[in-house]
């Protein structure tokens, strides 16, 4: 159950759904979905478990990833406040096992809805299905983002253009990031990426630090970031 006060207020902020459906479903939504608090690094979901939940994440950031056989990482998503995770929905609705890994990135806040309760309302409500009709479409775009640039991008422009995407969305161009968590970002090794940097820091597009990187020329970078020719 979701107790009244500030957190079902943040859920009918961040979840439209919620304010478009009927009082009925919404009373049942806060009566039927748990409140799970998951601290950073806390794993999610394994590859080839069955989704017990689906998460309507309140605050925090989930990662969504896969593993190859030879134990490279690469991510796939993120779901961010007021999104839920597209493969979970699907599995959930298949009976199918989760196939990627799911960690919480930062602390974590989310609503937890039950298999039975999302494929009810999927027959019951339009807001719902829209919710989860839109979910589909966002990640899947975005997901295929990533094989695109896996398959047809040289690595140093997906590198650039992972750096600037970053800083755009922090405001802030001092990236608090490893060169293993860049590695997994780009389903990489350390090695290489630490390569590729170094040869950025060369150029003096980049400073590189102890889990710091300062992006120094955003132009150069952009100009990077793009195919050459």
């Amino acid at each position: 159950m979701i107790p009244e006060g500030p957190t079902r207020q943040r859920l009918l902020e961040r979840f439209a759904f919620l304010q478009q459906t009927d009082a009925t479903l919404r009373n049942d939504f806060f009566t039927r979905a748990a409140l799970a608090t998951l601290p950073a690094g806390q794993e999610i979901c394994r590859d080839g478990a069955q989704c017990s939940h689906l998460p309507l994440v309140i605050q925090g950031t989930g990662r969504i990833y896969k593993i190859g056989e030879n134990g490279r990482e690469v991510t796939l998503y993120r779901v961010e406040a007021g999104e839920s995770c597209v493969l979970t929905a699907s599995c959930v609705l298949s009976h199918r096992p989760f196939p990627a890994f799911a960690e919480c990135e930062t602390p974590v806040t989310a609503a937890l809805v039950a298999p039975e309760q999302v494929a009810h309302w999927m027959t019951t409500s339009r807001p719902w299905r829209e919710f989860i009709f839109t979910l589909v479409a966002e990640r899947l775009d975005e997901v295929f983002g990533v094989i695109d640039a896996v398959l047809f991008q040289r690595l140093d422009q997906r590198l650039a253009t992972f750096l600037l995407r970053r800083a755009e969305a922090q405001g802030d161009p001092s990236l608090q990031i490893t060169h293993q968590e860049l590695a997994a970002e780009l389903g990489s090794s350390r090695e290489v990426v630490t390569r590729l940097l170094k040869d950025l820091e060369n150029s003096r597009l980049v400073r590189t630090g102890r889990g710091r990187i300062d992006l120094l020329d955003l132009p150069a970078l952009k100009a990077k970031s793009k195919p050459a020719g």
